[in-house]
């Protein structure tokens, strides 16, 4: 499998001299960290086996979000907390999307335009709520925040997936809809467009020339919500490109593949080195930014109005099955290794051999 690290590590001049103009400091810090990842430069784990003294040396990873390496159970931990979340009612994926004008603004405002996306998208669909008949509340929502397309263009966009049910804070009823339509994706549209042309005046921006009046949106159906989230975490946390997809570098060439949304099939992209390592780290987000959101009922400070959503619905939790990452055993005899000292960069902590015991189960 041929990794981003080994293409940053051969094209790095090339790619800072071509694209200096537009690579940020957060772009420089994930390139440093991505090239660090598992090197002597991210520190050094040195353990040692109780039973046949062999000594070993551990590179550790470099912990960036944006690191295809790292955070390998980050994303199954964001899963397992929203699937505890889950109702027993229809859940709706909801997509609010640009038009391809405002991206260039969008891009050079990413900190303003990201929060002003994800708090338009969130306004949009409580209106909605709080004006539909059948619901006449407040929903609980996740929203997520890409600013990819599948072939890695530069196309921001709010995925939001919404249990078709709501909280009357007045009267304290829990209704819901059944059957597979939420509301109508134009009527979405419009509003959204509405809310963020208003956000943009009121933050002394002005639109584009040319930007079409008519803004896509899109509401489907999926079903109890599972499968949905589970698309969502896949681009959490290690960038945006499975390391898998990349399928050549030669020559100064970079052939990867991406599904197609139209098809399901999938199609190559062959260009240079820089290129594609601009189409990959162009995506990395301002400093701090949380691409993942939670709101209404489902966020993490109303915790008691969700249990109290959850005892209305009768819903029977299951604690997740804690996770723990996989420890470090001698390769010659399977044996777990005893810790003997941990270095990152610059500071050396110091443990003790019988301090250490790193369980293998």
């Amino acid at each position: 499998m041929i990794k981003l690290a080994d293409i940053l590590r051969e094209h790095h001049g090339e790619f800072i001299s071509a694209y200096a103009h537009l690579i940020h400091t957060v772009h420089h810090r994930a390139i440093d960290k991505i090239l660090a990842c598992h090197t002597p430069s991210s520190g050094e784990i040195h353990s040692q086996c109780p039973d046949c003294q062999h000594d070993n040396v551990h590179y550790p990873s470099c912990g960036h979000r944006f690191c295809p390496s790292c955070q390998h159970l980050a994303n199954s931990d964001w899963l397992d907390r929203q699937q505890q979340k889950l109702l027993p009612v229809e859940y709706y994926l909801i997509t609010f999307t640009v038009p391809r004008q405002l991206r260039p603004f969008i891009w050079h405002h990413q900190k303003w335009a990201y929060k002003a996306l994800l708090d338009c998208a969130v306004a949009t669909l409580q209106s909605f709520f709080g004006r539909d008949k059948r619901l006449n509340g407040k929903a609980g929502m996740t929203a997520v925040l890409h600013t990819h397309a599948r072939n890695l263009d530069f196309h921001p966009h709010i995925h939001l997936i919404v249990p078709a049910g709501s909280l009357n804070k007045r009267s304290g009823l829990w209704r819901q809809k059944t059957g597979h339509y939420l509301f109508n994706a134009d009527n979405l549209a419009k509003v959204f467009r509405g809310k963020f042309i208003q956000a943009m005046y009121q933050a002394a921006y002005r639109l584009p020339p040319h930007t079409p009046k008519e803004w896509n949106a899109d509401c489907e159906h999926v079903g109890k919500g599972n499968g949905a989230l589970t698309y969502l975490a896949r681009y959490l946390y290690r960038g945006v490109i499975n390391e898998k997809n990349i399928l050549r570098c030669q020559n100064g060439q970079v052939t990867f593949r991406y599904k197609d949304s139209t098809t399901g099939q999938y199609k190559n992209i062959t260009e240079t080195a820089t290129q594609f390592l601009w189409r990959v780290i162009q995506h990395v987000l301002p400093k701090g930014f949380r691409r993942a959101r939670d709101y209404g009922f489902l966020h993490g400070n109303a915790k008691r109005t969700l249990q109290r959503i959850q005892l209305m619905l009768k819903v029977i939790l299951t604690p997740p099955t804690p996770r723990h990452k996989a420890a470090m055993c001698c390769p010659d005899c399977g044996t777990k290794l005893n810790l003997i000292w941990l270095k990152r960069n610059k500071p050396i902590l110091l443990i003790p051999r019988t301090q250490a015991a790193m369980d293998c189960a």
